[in-house]
């Protein structure tokens, strides 16, 4: 008899070791190259560029945070988790109508804006987590609020260059604020739907030639043939006249070397934020010169905007299925006859 409790010890103490070891093993959610988080024994370890954060069963889900980023409201939103939001630092660069009535009534306050943060009334909200883009300048703020005791939490989504992992750092929202099942509900809608638009955009036989951004004095800026705007238009079935460059970053170039590449382009897209053809001239007569300009479609991505905030910069980050949808809708009419555009508009 006491040789068979010994083996049922043994054996409970095997299963127990082997089902340990399975919470150790377990696969780490990989959103990008930059953010990837796992639980393991009882803890969530993330990684997002630099930085690593482990968190105990009982700090999360976190029940108060604060945003000093408007591009982060968009996953929030996503979430209906507006309600958790304490703080935001610049307020009038969000565009989420919730996150405004909250303002107004009092339950979000204003901590500052992308030049200075209120310190004092960030630490006096007693907030589980800030999320920020991690800016050098802003590393003393930073370290200040540490050490009172601020979890600062660094998140850079706006680097991402493929859309749907920019689309995927909803899953690590979702794992921080309870709202996993949330989360992966609209992520896997979002990549669904995007898939699904980049199938039909493969059912026209017309392959556009498209330019994109605009200048700033002497020079302009286009989107690197790895960007996601590139990303964005090869999905949509049309060639980037940067398509064969390699940068994840904006290419610099001469109003003269733009030209030289731009004479069969057709469509030019994201042309900032002008309200005219007329306004756009008024900044850059050079554009006259364009044959796009002239006799083709210029779109600008003012399409959901209000005052200074547009949704373009926030909701958009995250539906990424809507972003492709525009650019189908822009390159390929006809394959979305009933769609009106959500975050871009032509200009007249």
């Amino acid at each position: 008899m006491k040789s068979r409790i010994l083996l049922l010890i043994a054996f409970l103490s095997l299963t127990s070791c082997k089902r340990e070891s399975k919470i150790s093993l377990s696969k780490p959610v990989v959103i990008s190259n930059s953010v990837e988080y796992k639980e393991e024994n009882g803890s969530l370890h993330i990684k997002s560029g630099n930085f690593t954060y482990d968190f105990k069963q009982n700090q999360i889900p976190f029940k108060k945070i604060i945003l000093l980023n408007s591009s982060m409201a968009g996953y929030i939103s996503a979430l209906g988790a507006e309600g958790l939001i304490t703080g935001v630092s610049s307020p009038e660069y969000i565009y989420d109508e919730k996150i405004h009535t909250l303002l107004k009534s009092g339950k979000i306050q204003e901590v500052g804006n992308d030049q200075k943060y209120n310190v004092e009334k960030i630490i006096s909200l007693k907030p589980d987590a800030v999320f920020t883009n991690h800016i050098a300048s802003f590393d003393n703020t930073y370290q200040l609020l540490k050490n009172n005791g601020i979890q600062v939490i660094f998140l850079d989504e706006y680097m991402e260059q493929e859309p749907l992992e920019k689309t995927g750092y909803i899953k690590l929202f979702g794992k921080l604020l309870g709202k996993d099942k949330e989360a992966e509900k609209a992520y896997q809608e979002i990549a669904g739907n995007y898939d699904s638009l980049k199938r039909l955009a493969l059912q026209s036989k017309a392959k556009p030639v498209v330019l994109a951004n605009e200048m700033y004095g002497d020079v302009w800026y286009l989107p690197g043939g790895k960007t996601s705007t590139a990303r964005f238009i090869s999905d949509a079935n049309a060639q980037y006249i940067l398509k064969a460059n390699t940068d994840e970053k904006a290419v610099t170039m001469s109003f003269e070397e733009v030209y030289a590449k731009s004479g069969s382009v057709q469509y030019w897209v994201n042309a900032g934020n002008h309200i005219s053809k007329k306004e756009m001239l008024g900044m850059n007569p050079f554009y006259s010169k364009l044959d796009v300009f002239n006799k083709g479609k210029v779109y600008v991505i003012t399409g959901k905007e209000k005052g200074q905030a547009n949704d373009f910069f926030e909701s958009g980050v995250v539906r990424s299925d809507l972003v492709l949808k525009d650019y189908i809708k822009i390159f390929h009419p006809e394959l979305l006859p009933g769609y009106q555009l959500s975050y871009m508009k032509e200009l007249k």
